[in-house]
């Protein structure tokens, strides 16, 4: 491998550029290192002059987190290698020994427990444990319940009665010379005590790891075997045992019920992402039925898209040196034989010939289309959506935290205190019709989905996000001066009454936030402040979060405010946009489907407006108008057999024709096809 060649070290991102035609085209890794001579960031490149020519064109161009990477940077250095295997393997050991900042860095979102058998012990141990693996242990797992793995363990042990104490109790009832409870109840071997040898004892450890491992069918053949000669034999007792043994490996399998029928070895892989965190989930799948799973969760510190973040993923979890235990507690099969991910990475080729060979036989990556496959990967993909929300609870629900994400947020924008209330508001529309905007509610960084309202956008025609952000800016705060000025005031230092006397509830829109924030960037946060001044409201701060580059705009400024990337106020920031923009598309979707009820039946002959909006208040929604019989519609107020036939060939045409509604899963928007 030749040596590593440095560019010359200097200031800025494009003083220290390489010279022209000194950079090579053959494959490589490289790495930025900082003013400190600390390496912040690792890549590998194909064409190394190609890739690296990429860093330094204008700044502008570049994503905002690129561009904070090569201006933090001081000089870059590269080294050449053969192959574009050697370059994924060389870009591994450099990102276990630098830990570069800048590099994805999946940890595990939590700490997953491991079913552990001490084989380098005398007499081996089977226990439930978690944290770092310890050198002559066999592992299987990892799973996602300790709960479970016990309830498991507590099952196969009256059919391999291995040892699961501690050494403290393995001692003493050797001293004592009597065994444990689990001795008597024929849960142990009781080795402590001398009832089996030493090699006894292996035995049924080796039998108890080859059960673990997925090697059931020969254990359930040889007791079915063994339980049918002890009946012939007429040992009913001994049969009896064998029977209940059997019972208790059956009950064992139905934990890991199978979900590839065709018994195939694979890790299902799936990521769930948002603009400042990625979570993955892994399912690990041995002959058809899930061994294990296991999840991590990681800052996005790069622009990277979602190839390159399973590239990141794949390479981590697998080209390590000794790589990952198995599932079933094997080196060898740590990498099965096919690896299925949401979308394929860049080197694909690259990663398969690099898997390859670790394994000894060929591994395959591909993304499933059709069948067991395709569901499991969604069921994992359902996983990875609800770990990175679990996450972000966990971390918005400390006390701490959200008081350091509001101070954050009073600093960065110059308020005068933190904004204990604040409000968000997203515009959501398809094709200009249907125009909806929502109102969502933070108190104390919590959401106050009590607080929370919906708007019907009026005043705008077609799709003018700015002019609707402006109505609904408008008829908010018009309500809240109006709720002020009805309000009873108590004296002059207690201000307005903001709860109802009579029935002791707050009043709606009652309430000032110490925020504004709105779903866009400068055009709808001058449309907001614009509407505020025109009320003569000029004490209420306004902000906006842009989806592309997180950017917080303020109104009159020319240039974003950038909170760090870990900042907890940005983070703030964001779940409430996602929020907003969450309740306005769910708002859209009711609307747009009663309006498709009352379209679908504005042929139907003998149904006017008033049948109509009965029929749609009785069925609720077009699916279940669609789902309903004949008879079923007959029995509506007002609908006679003759018309519920209309309406019946009226929604099945209407279902022909009709076009697909869908959320676009990358950025949200609602989209027709």
């Amino acid at each position: 491998m030749p040596p590593t060649r440095p560019s010359r070290p200097a200031r800025g991102p494009l003083s220290y550029r390489p010279e022209p035609g000194t950079i090579p085209t053959q494959p490589g890794v490289y790495r930025f290192r900082d003013a400190r001579d600390r390496v912040i960031y690792v890549g590998k490149a194909n064409n190394l002059r190609a890739r690296l020519s990429s860093y330094f064109q204008d700044i502008a161009n570049l994503h905002q987190r690129t561009a904070t990477m090569v201006t933090t940077a001081t000089r870059v250095e590269w080294t050449v290698v053969n192959t574009e295997v050697e370059a994924l393997q060389l870009e591994y050991s450099w990102i276990k020994e630098f830990d570069p900042r800048f590099n994805v860095k999946y940890r595990d979102d939590k700490s997953y427990p491991w079913l552990a058998v001490t084989v380098g012990d005398d007499f081996p141990r089977v226990m439930v444990g978690r944290g770092a693996k310890r050198k002559g242990t066999r592992y299987f797992g990892p799973y996602s319940h300790a709960w479970a793995i016990r309830e498991t363990v507590d099952i196969l042990l009256r059919v391999f009665p291995m040892r699961s104490c501690s050494n403290g109790v393995f001692k003493r009832s050797a001293q004592i010379g009597r065994p444990c409870l689990l001795g008597y109840i024929g849960k142990c071997s009781a080795p402590c005590v001398g009832q089996v040898s030493e090699d006894e004892h292996r035995a049924i450890v080796e039998d108890f790891c080859d059960f673990m491992a997925g090697q059931t069918r020969p254990f359930v053949k040889r007791i079915e075997r063994e339980m049918y000669a002890a009946s012939d034999a007429m040992e009913f007792e001994k049969a009896a045992r064998l029977r209940d043994d059997l019972g208790a490996l059956q009950r064992a399998l139905e934990k890991q019920a199978v979900v590839l029928g065709d018994g195939a070895d694979a890790d299902v892989i799936a990521v769930a992402e948002d603009p400042l965190e990625v979570a993955v989930q892994i399912f690990y799948v041995r002959g058809g039925r899930i061994r294990g799973q296991r999840g991590w969760v990681a800052d996005r510190v790069t622009d990277a898209e979602t190839p390159e973040l399973v590239e990141d993923f794949l390479l981590q979890l697998y080209a390590g040196s000794d790589g990952p235990d198995g599932p079933d507690g094997s080196d060898g099969d740590s990498v099965p034989r096919e690896i299925l991910v949401p979308t394929l990475p860049p080197d694909v080729a690259t990663f398969e010939t690099l898997l390859s060979d670790r394994k000894g036989s060929r591994v395959q990556i591909r993304v499933p289309q059709r069948g067991d496959k395709k569901t499991l990967q969604e069921t994992v993909a359902q996983n990875a959506q609800q770990a990175l929300a679990l996450h972000k609870t966990k971390r918005a629900s400390d006390l701490t935290t959200r008081n350091r994400a509001l101070d954050e947020i009073r600093e960065a924008l110059d308020l005068e205190e933190a904004p204990l209330r604040i409000e968000c508001y997203d515009v959501s529309n398809l094709q200009g019709t249907e125009v909806v905007a929502s109102m969502v509610v933070f108190e104390d960084g919590l959401s106050r989905k009590s607080e929370y309202r919906r708007f019907v956008i009026k005043g705008v025609d077609g799709q003018n996000d700015v002019a609707s952000m402006h109505e609904v800016i408008t008829r908010r705060f018009k309500r809240l001066l109006d709720e002020q000025t009805r309000s009873e005031t108590r004296d002059t230092d207690q201000g307005p009454m903001l709860v109802d006397p009579e029935t002791g509830r707050p009043r709606k829109f009652a309430y000032a936030p110490g925020l504004v924030v709105v779903d866009g960037g400068p055009p709808q946060v001058a449309a907001a402040q614009q509407a505020l001044v025109e009320l003569g409201i000029t004490d209420i701060p306004v902000c906006g979060l842009a989806k592309r580059l997180e950017e917080v705009w303020l109104p009159g400024e020319d240039d974003p405010v950038i909170l760090a990337r870990s900042s907890e106020g940005l983070y703030l920031l964001q779940r409430i946009r996602d929020e907003a923009h969450r309740f306005a598309i769910n708002h859209h979707r009711g609307r747009r489907s009663k309006t498709m009820v009352e379209s679908t039946l504005d042929d139907v002959p003998g149904l006017g407006e008033v049948r109509r909006k009965t029929l749609l208040k009785h069925f609720g929604s077009l699916k279940k108008l669609r789902e309903a019989d004949v008879a079923e519609i007959a029995q509506v107020p007002g609908i006679g057999p003759r018309t519920a036939e209309s309406i019946k060939a009226a929604v099945e045409a209407a279902a022909a024709s009709r076009k697909t509604v869908s959320v676009n899963t990358a950025t949200g928007e609602i989209e027709e096809s």
